[in-house]
């Protein structure tokens, strides 16, 4: 007898008990749409980590100057381009913080001694003016955080709500606003950044404007985008219907709707400003000595590189760090928070 021709007994089936008092229990607790977020995050070990380093890095960068007693811009010729040295670890061969310098012909020694230093520790060093490295470093760091901020500021108020205004209305509001936008995307930051020298000094306020003139462009394009999306759908035309004025429903129903993608293309933003500061100062568009940024140590480091290479070594993984940091931030959050990319 075939397979299909074999009769099944009634005994191998047992009948489900169906307990109707429990049938619409809820067996997770519920979550609202932040909650939720907030555990897709914690699964991306990439995220959590980077938000653990970058923090570390902050307080570092708050409190990194004030770890010794060397001043970011007090001189010393006398302790010129010494290398990393420091108490604990001077004793361990395979670290780098001995003091010591290969010559070109492979011979090594101590360069405190040399200079009369023995009594000096240096953690990262010393620059070519005597500088301490380790405070000018950390020093640099908050430059680079505040460029972080200033970004975020800026693509929080300016490009949001341009973007909003511009979305909502249409029309002839959103034709001459975004030719507006046009004209500022036709025309490079380098140049508006060599605009504000000529007017200005080159230092930080420069690098200011030239982020409040430009840097929210992007921003702006999105919300604006989001915004075509959202304001025609139902929620927001029953709300027009029960009388809500224009400023209500842009606050109270639009942006609300709008939170995920502006976190994300923020998040994004603060890893491009970081860099055009530090491109800036790289080639001598930045802050002017005896400030210190990132940008301006890795110019001066690469200026030594092949004799010092320690001097250029320290800021580069420092600002590379903060780099992948925010880019994996900006990850996790872009799976949390986009509806497309969840499973």
């Amino acid at each position: 007898m075939s397979q299909q021709e074999e009769k099944i007994s009634k005994d191998l089936f047992q009948p489900a008990e169906i307990d109707n008092s429990v049938s619409e229990k809820i067996s997770k607790p519920s979550l609202n749409y932040w909650q939720d977020a907030w555990l897709r995050v914690k699964k991306n070990k990439a995220a959590i980590v980077s938000i653990v380093v970058l923090f570390l890095l902050t307080i570092l960068a708050l409190v990194g100057p004030f770890l010794n007693d060397y001043d970011y811009k007090k001189q010393n010729a006398k302790h010129s381009n010494l290398p990393p040295r420091v108490e604990a670890l001077e004793d361990i061969s395979w670290l780098p913080f001995d003091g010591t310098l290969t010559k070109k012909n492979g011979e090594v020694y101590n360069a405190y001694e040399l200079k009369n230093a023995t009594d000096s520790y240096y953690w990262f060093g010393t620059d070519s003016l005597g500088r301490d490295i380790f405070t000018r470093v950390w020093k640099g760091t908050q430059v680079s955080l505040y460029i972080a901020l200033l970004a975020a500021v800026i693509d929080m108020i300016i490009g949001v709500a341009y973007g909003a205004i511009s979305g909502y209305y249409g029309g002839r509001v959103d034709t001459v606003m975004q030719r507006v936008i046009e004209i500022l995307v036709g025309i490079p930051n380098l140049v508006v950044v060599i605009l504000m020298i000529i007017i200005l000094e080159p230092g930080i306020i420069s690098i200011t404007i030239a982020l409040t003139i430009t840097g929210w462009v992007g921003m702006a394009r999105v919300v604006r985008g989001q915004v075509l999306k959202y304001k025609n759908q139902e929620f927001v035309l029953a709300s027009r219907t029960l009388g809500a004025n224009d400023k209500k429903i842009i606050i109270k129903h639009l942006l609300p709707n709008l939170v995920g993608v502006i976190i994300i293309n923020t998040m994004f933003t603060i890893p491009s400003a970081i860099f055009f500061e530090a491109f800036l100062s790289f080639i001598g568009l930045g802050l002017k000595d005896p400030l210190a940024s990132l940008g301006t140590l890795i110019d001066d480091g690469f200026k030594t590189l092949r004799l010092y290479p320690y001097q250029m070594i320290f800021p580069a993984i420092i600002i590379s760090t903060i780099m992948i940091c925010f880019n994996m931030i900006a990850d996790g959050l872009r799976d949390a928070l986009d509806p497309k990319m969840r499973d």
